[in-house]
């Protein structure tokens, strides 16, 4: 088997557990070098996950001839400008969630690498996992009939980091909008591989606490191509966590979690409940399928032309007015 070699930008903490180490890990795979602006934390990242090269310049890791490919952990303002440099220097690449700032900048990304004949994937990394997987299964087995309607709340309580220098995810110059840009994106993304395309949407968003510049409460509806509904309350002020998706069809209900460690639950002509936990490094399986991907083996469901679709959704809710593809 071909192994994979990869390089990093960016060792933040999505890359402790979550996803650095099934770079190098996962079967057909390496991680040869990292980059970060910071010397003495990027050679405390490589010595700790046995890294061979760190570097503190971008396009000194992307110029590497050990490096086949990148995937680029940086928050979304950098996406665009280290992708284009992956793309130039001939490289595959998979950058973080979400895309970019919007989908104009996602649609420039996409028509890059298609054109330079090369990868790009985003790391909507739940369309890999077994758990969606048994859900998607379930649907197009026709568990619960024809998909009627999706409904999705997501909550979280208000905390001292929301406002911390650091905490870039409220920061709509840097996230392109709040944590509804951070969080809803994967929501977004999942359903679309589950149900299909997202044909129609309009939302609402507001600044309901006031205690940073992105929205802290979003509102949406949306119509499926199949012509199924869908609805999503979105609040990171609210009384306590909440994280529950409702799949309504003609003869049957799915009930589960985007983010929790919940069972599937499954209300048709039997009822199951199925416990299927997630991988202590939950990229694990977008890792493996990116690397068979590039080898030719398979087709990654997590695409660069998938990811887009999300951003133009994005953009509609929040009212990024950027110029759609």
């Amino acid at each position: 088997m071909q192994t994979i070699r990869w390089g990093m930008i960016g060792c933040g903490s999505v890359t402790e557990l979550k996803s650095g180490p099934a770079f190098y890990k996962a079967s057909g795979s390496a991680l040869v070098a990292v980059m970060g602006r910071r010397a003495e934390a990027v050679r405390d990242y490589a010595a700790r996950h046995g890294i061979a090269r760190c570097y503190t310049d971008a396009q000194a890791l992307i110029d590497d001839p050990e490096v086949e490919a990148v995937y680029i952990a940086t928050p979304p303002d950098s996406h665009l400008e280290y992708a284009l440099r992956v793309a130039a220097a001939g490289k595959h690449c998979c950058v973080e969630k979400p895309m970019s700032l919007n989908a104009e900048q996602s649609a420039l990304m996409q028509r890059t690498f298609e054109r330079a004949g090369l990868h790009l994937f985003v790391s909507y990394y739940r369309r890999s996992l077994p758990r969606f997987e048994q859900v998607r299964t379930w649907l197009q087995e026709g568990r619960i009939g024809e998909l009627r309607h999706l409904t999705w709340t997501l909550c979280k309580p208000a905390a001292a980091t929301d406002t911390d220098a650091a905490n870039w995810r409220t920061d709509p110059a840097i996230a392109g909008g709040g944590y509804f840009a951070d969080l809803a994106s994967h929501g977004f993304d999942l359903f679309q591989y589950l149900a299909g395309d997202i044909v129609e949407v309009s939302g609402f968003s507001a600044r309901q606490a006031g205690r940073y510049a992105a929205e802290d409460a979003v509102t949406a509806c949306w119509t499926f191509a199949s012509g199924a509904l869908g609805m999503g309350c979105w609040n990171f002020v609210a009384d306590r966590r909440e994280d529950r998706v409702e799949l309504i069809g003609s003869r049957g209900r799915i009930q589960f979690s985007v983010f929790d460690d919940q069972p599937l639950r499954l209300e048709g002509e039997t009822t199951e409940v199925l416990e299927v936990p997630c991988h202590t490094h939950i990229q694990w399986h977008h890792v493996l399928n990116m690397n068979a991907h590039i080898r030719g083996e398979a087709e990654h469901p997590s695409l660069a032309i998938e990811a887009l679709k999300t951003d133009i959704i994005l953009d509609k809710v929040l009212h990024r007015y950027s110029q759609h593809p």
